[in-house]
């Protein structure tokens, strides 16, 4: 063999030993990945695990609210817009269709480009996928880098093998992040632009996709001007690609981002009490079932309507902002403070304010504790006209959240137990408490309990009672006066002794029936707490929630059959699967034929011709259609109350302050007529003008069939009695 053929053999031999290290070392290192790395099997890979937020769903199909440790909703392909799915891959992987996970192709163009100084990225959306769905330890060396990134290779081939692309792309758009608790393309539509993916357009699905490169660097919120370039680049790929037109990417980019902000917050949105209570609800029911409200990715169905519980949080804004007007007037005109003759309330209610629980946590001690309280600090406050961002100090923070009123409101649907409002306060991002369930006194709108017993009883309404003073004898002869002196000494039907919310009537009527018949019927339709056997109990001294008061009342507007308040009608996990479906108890507490006379004596309280404590709802809030209702006032007008009541819905409605040392000093404004009962008729204006709702406000209680055994005529009432039956004295007194 020559020279030459000797050194053209030994060019071959070594060309061929550094082809098989090129080629023979990769493999090898890419069996050893296999072989030894941490991939995920084919089971994981069928059934990734992601956490998926718990979507709270309204009766009308609106998700009013989330519970979630990463807010991601999956979709599906079917779910995504052309113009996203064009966005997606003119930017992020031109080749998506042509590769099967790994583009080579790219790989070594990029690999180029990276060596002249030109970085880029060769990831493919397969690629971003198998990282996002197993994601890196933030903590690798170069080594290590390299050899995760092997493995994701390997994970996108897989996944390629296992799923469609269509799959894919829609699996990796429910895995993005985005800024401001987003997590999956649909929390980012929602959040940033307030629809969903199919509907988005060119230019918000053009600004969403830009945003993957760095969410925080193009956050359309705190650096709108970096988001929108970033936006036109994507849109100029798109015209490149030949999605768009240069006429329509010239249109496009010249656009602004159009951003319509909703942040998905636990203080914001609709129904945040609601969803506040619920969660302790669902995270007991989760307990018990194997379940975590976090991560689940449940569907609960819920009763609450979202355009009424709109309807209710805007009257309860609307006519509260008045009153707190009104409020803050009379205390500044009168130069008094709430606290003035109870100094208690303010210390009490420092230390029910979260900074104080935790620097008694931090064993902080008590003089430092106040010192804190009194140094001023830059704080945000609640007002109607918006947040106020002041220098103040904490005490005067918590003296300033003293001075306001607050509200419970609930309604339900009287047949089927389905609570369809729920506001818990007037904000909940400032007010955490909810007062649906909190108790307070409900004067006069117990009234109609004692008056059921007597219905029930064989009373008729008609029945004509001296209002004169009422002497309770077994009870250190307690005998009650009325609010005012309108129609003492006259004789009132039972009727209109309700509709004025007469007290000495009242306590006649409950000295006849007895007490232990009222609290027994009150308890059967629906009264959960504890209650005082004891005379003064027919004029509201118990303490009862609204949420409690409401179901109650629906008895009265159910054919006389207590239902339970249903908040929850069914759970299903992420696949759709029913869990458990949720049926209210119901029993009978009222027979029908009686209830239907209490419905018509609770009419009377809207009732101008009686006199009635509701009938502004007429002559104010014009409401012509049949009604009925009762008001509800407290001592010192610390709690005004009404009770509503139409065929188609029961409401409740509280209002008075955090305090009972808060309140008006006059009936003008402080009795539940002024203060709870315009929130009920705001309310009943905007439901009768949504049509969409079905409420009518021409609908009538039903009668029942043949005679309901009580005179309710009362001109009737009066030609019927037998001759010698002598005077009205006797019949009602007794002839002594």
């Amino acid at each position: 063999m020559t020279n030459k053929e000797k050194h053209i053999s030994r060019f071959y031999k070594r060309f061929w030993i550094f082809a098989a290290i090129i080629i023979v070392l990769p493999l090898l290192f890419v069996l050893s990945v296999i072989l030894f790395g941490n991939l995920p099997d084919t089971k994981v890979l069928e059934n990734p695990k992601t956490n998926l937020a718990t979507e709270v769903i309204s009766s009308d199909g609106v998700v009013i609210g989330k519970y979630y440790d990463a807010n991601r909703t999956p979709v599906s392909f079917a779910e995504l817009s052309p113009q996203l799915v064009q966005s997606l891959i003119a930017t992020e992987d031109l080749r998506f269709y042509d590769h099967s996970g790994v583009d080579f192709r790219r790989l070594f163009t990029i690999v180029f480009y990276n060596i002249v100084g030109k970085k880029q990225g060769a990831s493919t959306i397969s690629q971003q996928l198998a990282k996002n769905l197993f994601p890196r330890d933030q903590k690798l060396n170069k080594a290590q880098l390299v050899w995760r990134k092997v493995e994701e290779w390997i994970t996108a081939t897989r996944l390629e093998r296992l799923y469609t692309k269509e799959e894919i792309l829609a699996m990796y758009l429910n895995t993005v992040e985005f800024n401001h608790n987003a997590i999956g393309i649909k929390s980012a539509a929602q959040i940033y632009f307030n629809t969903t993916p199919d509907k988005l357009t060119t230019v918000q699905a053009s600004m969403l996709v830009g945003m993957l490169k760095n969410s925080s660097l193009f956050d359309p919120i705190s650096r709108p001007n970096n988001t929108q370039k970033r936006r036109n680049t994507v849109l100029h790929l798109l015209n490149k690609e030949g999605y768009i037109s240069d006429e329509e990417c010239a249109a496009a980019q010249v656009k602004p981002l159009g951003v319509d902000y909703h942040p998905e917050s636990h203080n914001e949105g609709t129904a945040t009490y609601f969803r506040e209570y619920l969660r302790q609800v669902l995270k007991e029911w989760a307990a018990k079932n194997g379940h975590d409200i976090y991560t689940d990715g449940l569907k609960v169905y819920v009763s609450i309507d979202s355009r009424m519980q709109k309807y209710a949080e805007e009257s309860v804004n609307e006519h509260l902002k008045i009153m707190q007007k009104a409020l803050n007037a009379q205390y500044k005109n009168s130069h008094t403070k709430p606290w003035s003759e109870v100094p208690e309330i303010v210390n009490v209610a420092m230390k029910q304010s979260d900074r104080y629980h935790e620097m008694k946590k931090d064993s902080v001690p008590d003089d430092q504790i106040m010192k804190t309280f009194e140094t001023p600090v830059r704080t945000k406050l609640f007002s109607y006209n918006g947040e106020i961002d002041t220098i103040i100090s904490p005490l005067d923070s918590v003296k300033y959240d003293l001075y306001f009123l607050h509200c419970g409101f609930m309604a339900m649907e009287p047949n089927t137990g389905l609570v369809k409002v729920w506001v818990g306060g007037i904000n909940y991002k400032y007010f955490k408490y909810d007062h649906i369930k909190s108790n307070r006194q409900v004067g006069s709108t117990f009234k109609p309990f004692v008056y059921a017993a007597a219905i029930m009883n064989g009373y008729s309404p008609c029945l004509k009672v001296l209002n004169a003073p009422v002497v309770f004898e077994d009870y250190h002869n307690w005998t009650p006066q009325n609010a005012d002196n309108m129609f003492d000494g006259e004789w009132m039907t039972l009727a209109k002794g309700l509709a004025t919310s007469t007290n000495r009537i009242t306590a006649w009527v409950m000295k006849q029936v007895g007490i232990e018949p009222v609290v027994n019927l009150a308890h059967k339709m629906g009264i959960e707490s504890h209650l005082d056997p004891v005379p003064s109990l027919c004029l509201g001294t118990a303490d009862l929630s609204v949420y409690e008061m409401v179901s109650a009342f629906n008895t009265f507007n159910n054919k006389g059959s207590y239902i339970e308040p249903v908040l929850i009608t069914s759970i299903e996990d992420k696949n759709g699967n029913v869990l458990q479906k949720f049926v209210p108890k119901s029993e009978d507490a009222l027979d029908e034929n009686k209830d239907y006379v209490m419905i018509n004596m609770l009419k009377g309280v809207c009732n101008g011709s009686l006199y009635g404590t509701g009938s502004r709802l007429r002559s104010k809030f014009n409401l012509r259609g049949p009604m009925a209702g009762k008001t509800g006032t407290t001592q010192n007008h610390s709690d005004g109350w009404y009770m509503g009541l139409i065929p188609q819905l029961t409401g409740g409605v509280w209002v008075g302050g955090e305090e009972r040392a808060i309140h008006f000093n006059s009936m003008g404004n402080g009795q539940g007529a002024a203060l709870a009962l315009p929130i009920w008729g705001y309310f009943l204006q905007k439901v009768y003008a949504d049509k969409s709702l079905g409420i009518s406000d021409t609908k009538d209680w039903d009668k029942p069939a043949g005679d309901v055994g009580i005179e309710m005529d009362c001109t009737k009432y009066e030609s019927s009695k037998p001759p010698d039956e002598g005077t009205l004295e006797r019949e009602v007194f007794g002839n002594d």
